[in-house]
């Protein structure tokens, strides 16, 4: 398999990027390096034609956008949003426990997570705390424990010897996570308090809360005899994430573009954070401030929701239509649903054939099962509220929700191709 520059990247990125906080930080970095200048949404923005932006919001969601210097009422945007969250387990506000002088953490599941492979798994613990310094100040700081200090142990079969055929997973008492044996209960925010010394902080008086998520420590990887495959956790979908910011980060600047990461899509986006906040809609209205302008721009504009695709499982051939299974490394994945759970139209999806004929992309269809229901995206919360023309797009992936997920290794480069004709598009209104 030959080597991808973006690949290679995205491995980069997922190791660095356990929590939303941390992947939005990233992707900071990485405009930063690409000369997009960071703004303030508490500050007026002076925007000039022909430069590129972006700014965050709460830590864990990012805009990044290019102002065009050609015309943007003539070009419209072209828009290309993910989402930053993944499905893991959290850490409860108050979590300790003390059992059999095991001194363990409560757990909260957040998003549709598939629990059973959580089980066994060497655990550490990211994301953001907040607290005061020793000058009475609030301030917060992202951490990351890194190496495993936690573990959530399976029960063996020889005590339940139908393990096999019916287990079922209840995360209130079987999933809480063993971080050490001790005779005591332990005291977890004294001990965020020395990580944040150990990781620079060092003028903390009091941790006040903290978001904060566990995480498998084993690095992403290249798998399959022939390489063919990336094996990772959260690639659902920092994928997207990181592959539509780099391929922006790549565009020229004569066309408007932006991207959106949004955080809080795995449970329902219904937050600031989240699309349906008002994240886009702010962006577009500092952008072109006229509204009966803006508009006219929003009908000449396109959106792309890019999130990870069903691939067809080998194993399990009958979850999926007969005429609509996506393979891995066969192309980005336009994604259908009658009752509008993605946001595909058939005008939108046209314009994707063309798009990624011209970019040498091949590209697959899906549709779920007419006896199923699929799930849905940030694709028709963005559609609604902006009323802008949306397709919805992705790689495709097995194991989805899963703590490790696994892709194509071409489909980074598919997917990145794609998006670089879409950003260098001089028409994208359909």
């Amino acid at each position: 398999m030959t080597e991808s520059a973006v690949a290679s990247s995205l491995l980069t990125f997922l190791t660095q990027s356990p929590t939303p906080f941390h992947a939005t930080e990233n992707l900071k970095q990485l405009f930063l390096q690409h000369g997009f200048n960071e703004l303030n949404e508490k500050q007026d923005w002076q925007l000039v034609a022909g430069q590129k932006y972006f700014f965050t919001r709460s830590d864990s969601s990012i805009v990044a956008f290019i102002k065009g210097s050609e015309d943007i009422r003539q070009t419209g945007i072209r828009m290309v949003g993910a989402h930053t969250d993944s499905p893991c387990l959290k850490v409860k506000p108050q979590p300790e426990k003390l059992i059999k002088n095991y001194a363990q953490l409560g757990v909260e599941v957040y998003g549709g997570v598939l629990l059973n492979p959580w089980f066994d798994r060497d655990l550490s613990i990211a994301g953001k705390v907040s607290f005061l310094n020793k000058s009475g100040k609030l301030q917060s700081h992202l951490i990351n424990f890194k190496s495993p200090i936690a573990i959530v142990p399976n029960l063996a079969i020889h005590l339940d010897r139908e393990a096999n055929i019916k287990r079922t997973v209840n995360p209130q008492t079987d999933m809480s996570a063993i971080l050490l044996q001790s005779d005591e209960k332990i005291d977890f925010r004294q001990m965020l308090q020395q990580q944040l010394e150990q990781e620079g902080c060092g003028d903390v008086e009091e941790v006040l809360d903290f978001n904060l998520s566990f995480y498998d420590v084993q690095a992403p990887g290249v798998v399959g005899f022939k390489s063919e495959f990336i094996s990772s956790a959260r690639l659902d979908n920092l994928l997207s994430c990181f592959v539509a910011s780099y391929a922006l980060t790549q565009a020229d600047t004569r066309y408007s573009a932006l991207v959106v990461c949004n955080d809080h899509e795995e449970v329902g986006s219904n937050t600031d954070i989240g699309a349906q906040g008002t994240m886009v809609d702010d962006t577009l209205q500092r952008l072109v401030p006229d509204s009966i302008e803006r508009q006219l721009v929003l009908r000449k504009s396109l959106m792309f929701s890019v999130d990870n695709a069903h691939g067809v499982h080998p194993n399990y051939l009958q979850k999926h239509d007969e005429q609509h299974g996506p393979l891995l490394n066969k192309g980005p994945v336009l994604k259908f649903d009658a009752n509008q759970c993605y946001a595909t139209s058939s005008d939108s999806a046209a314009f994707v054939r063309a798009t990624a004929k011209q970019a040498g992309v091949p590209l697959q269809t899906y549709v779920t099962r007419a006896d199923m229901r699929c799930g849905s995206t940030i694709g028709p919360i963005t559609a609604s509220n902006l009323g802008i023309k949306t397709v919805d797009i992705g790689v495709p992936t097995f194991g989805m929700h899963s703590i490790r997920e696994l892709a194509g290794y071409q489909d980074i480069d598919h997917l990145a191709s794609l998006l670089s004709q879409f950003y260098a598009t001089a028409e994208v209104s359909v």
